[in-house]
């Protein structure tokens, strides 16, 4: 699994830069309905690009490689420290939600106190607000219970593992099975997550959010592979 994911991860995050470049390239008001149809487009293919990856992600590992994805060779070290269930925690995409409407919102609010719109996801409704928090809520709700499923796992493993001394530790397949169902619920839960941000969203917010959320992967990525050469250098001299 390690080398062709690693390869398949790679390409992965350079079409999402090329699918990033194409949601910036796209008016910044949606006149027209070409501008509509084509915002459309972008948001989809880009959703379906993050759900092909959680699809090659769930099909290459088996049984017996699941932990390579709590390992994640194919990640930088940085990626790996914010990994949360071999992926990024979902409850972060709220977080990345409201500092992008904070950075939006901030230097506009004497222009929006005065009725200037632009529609952008700096000017989210209180309905759209209120059912931020309340999918951030159930979203923290089932990461927990995830957890709490993979903390009995463990439990679970530490005894087989323990009772299976001098034995064919025949148990463990099944244990790793188990494993593999408890990622595939983490990483339906970040899939949907986005899925549900995005459908609260305007056209215009949709845009804006998954620039956000691909920025924020790629930077991660960057600032990792600019450490890992800067420590590479540190510990040559």
């Amino acid at each position: 699994m390690t080398t062709s994911f690693t390869l398949y991860n790679e390409t992965w995050l350079q079409q999402l830069h090329h699918l990033t470049t194409q949601l910036r390239a796209l008016p910044a008001h949606l006149a027209t309905p070409d501008d509509h149809q084509r915002c459309r487009h972008l948001v989809n293919k880009l959703l379906s690009h993050y759900a092909d990856y959680y699809r090659v992600k769930s099909a290459t590992s088996h049984n017996s490689d699941v932990l390579n994805l709590f390992a994640a060779p194919w990640s930088v070290p940085l990626e790996r420290s914010l990994h949360w269930i071999a992926g990024f925690r979902p409850t972060t995409i709220f977080h990345l939600l409201y500092t992008e409407l904070s950075i939006r919102f901030e230097p506009r609010v004497v222009e929006i106190l005065h009725g200037e719109r632009t529609g952008d996801l700096g000017e989210l409704s209180p309905r759209q607000l209120n059912r931020v928090s309340e999918m951030q809520c159930e979203t923290v709700r089932v990461e927990n219970e995830i957890s709490e499923e993979l903390g009995r796992w463990q439990e679970g493993m530490l005894a087989e593992v323990v009772g299976s001394r001098g034995g064919d530790g025949g148990g463990v397949e099944e244990r790793l099975r188990g494993l593999k169902a408890v990622v595939e619920k983490a990483d339906e839960l970040r899939i949907g997550t986005i899925r549900r941000v995005v459908e609260l969203l305007t056209p215009q917010q949709g845009v804006e959010f998954l620039i956000a959320v691909a920025e924020w992967q790629l930077g991660i990525r960057s600032w990792g592979l600019h450490l890992d050469r800067r420590s590479g250098c540190e510990s040559v001299t």
